[in-house]
């Protein structure tokens, strides 16, 4: 738990999903699932997939491409790139330095963070470590994935949930007027084995594991380890910095699946009509489902410069990572 002093403001934010779109009956031309039993299991009705040459880092740079469109801000003076992601498009070269690249950011450090669907969150709490530490002035933060490209198009329990797509927000170093209140980290290892995605090993404490190269599930599981952990860790967090949840503008969990947030909204006693949420029409999108729900709620009118907004990311590790921000864009 860290109820800090901060130096890190959020000064822009930008977004990019691909053009395609996979809907609900495009699905049910390629498995044995329906529009209905989608949407009443999981609140989404369509999801953006990549073209077969569009990768992660494509989708970063337009994500920031558009930050810089609608913010009228310059990206030449960054200092420091994170991505946060868990579909790279190599092993190495990391996605982070191929952003620096190709926006020609000339002296900026350039890194990936994978903490799956919390990796975004992780990102910004990193961030502001490092801007309120003094080591850096200006960080551009970037959560993207590419998960149709992990996805077993035959395995309907998972092929129906995740998208692709990217958001980006920019901090900088300003003293006066920060954005971060509170943060929490926390990780239950080993509920790994209900979500993964098989690498180098295709093993995890002794147990052998579907060496499929795509993303494997135990829904049921890690659906009750969420609802059971985050209303938890979203009272313990606002305890930890004297607030309550009544205090909170905005609720921002990472957008798995509707019937989740909803009963996280009900256990935690927080309304589900403060709650922003990219799934309907974008599906899960991992690292990026919390800056496109963001800026979803920005395009809507919703959030406003001042508001309260706890940002709370959580799954495959098992990870979770919370942050109490004031929107400062």
């Amino acid at each position: 738990m860290s109820n800090h002093a901060s130096n890190a403001r959020l000064t822009a934010i930008g977004t990019y999903v691909p053009k395609r779109v996979m809907t609900n009956f495009d699905l049910e031309k390629i498995v044995d699932t329906s529009d209905e039993w989608i949407w009443t299991r999981t609140g989404i009705r369509e999801r953006r997939i990549a073209d077969a040459e569009e990768f992660t880092t494509d989708l970063c740079v337009k994500a920031a491409k558009d930050l810089m469109d609608r913010s009228g801000k310059s990206l030449e003076d960054v200092d420091l790139i994170l991505v946060a992601t868990t579909t790279p498009d190599y092993a190495f070269p990391s996605v982070a330095s191929q952003v620096q690249s190709r926006l020609g950011i000339k002296h900026a450090g350039a890194w990936d963070l994978n903490a799956v669907c919390a990796g975004f969150v992780y990102a910004m709490q990193a961030a502001n470590g490092l801007i309120t530490s003094g080591m850096h002035k200006k960080v551009l933060v970037i959560g993207a994935e590419t998960l149709s490209k992990a996805i077993d198009y035959t395995d309907r329990t998972t092929c129906i949930l995740f998208g692709d797509g990217a958001g980006a927000m920019l901090l900088e170093y300003d003293e006066n007027n920060p954005s971060f209140l509170l943060s929490d980290a926390s990780s239950k290892g080993e509920g790994g084995i209900h979500l993964y995605r098989t690498g180098l090993s295709n093993q995890m404490d002794g147990k052998k594991l579907h060496d499929t190269g795509h993303i494997v599930q135990n829904g049921r599981e890690v659906y009750k380890w969420a609802v059971s952990s985050v209303p938890q860790g979203m009272k313990r967090l606002m305890e930890a910095g004297g607030f309550t949840l009544k205090e909170l503008d905005w609720f921002v969990p990472h957008s798995a699946n509707l019937r989740m947030i909803e009963a996280i909204c009900e256990k935690s006693g927080f309304p589900l009509e403060k709650t922003l949420y990219s799934l309907e029409y974008y599906g899960n999108t991992s690292a990026a489902t919390i800056p496109l729900a963001l800026d979803k709620g920005l395009r809507e009118d919703k959030l406003k410069a001042g508001d309260t907004v706890l940002l709370y990311g959580f799954g495959g590790g098992l990870v979770q990572a919370s942050s109490l921000i004031r929107w400062t864009i």
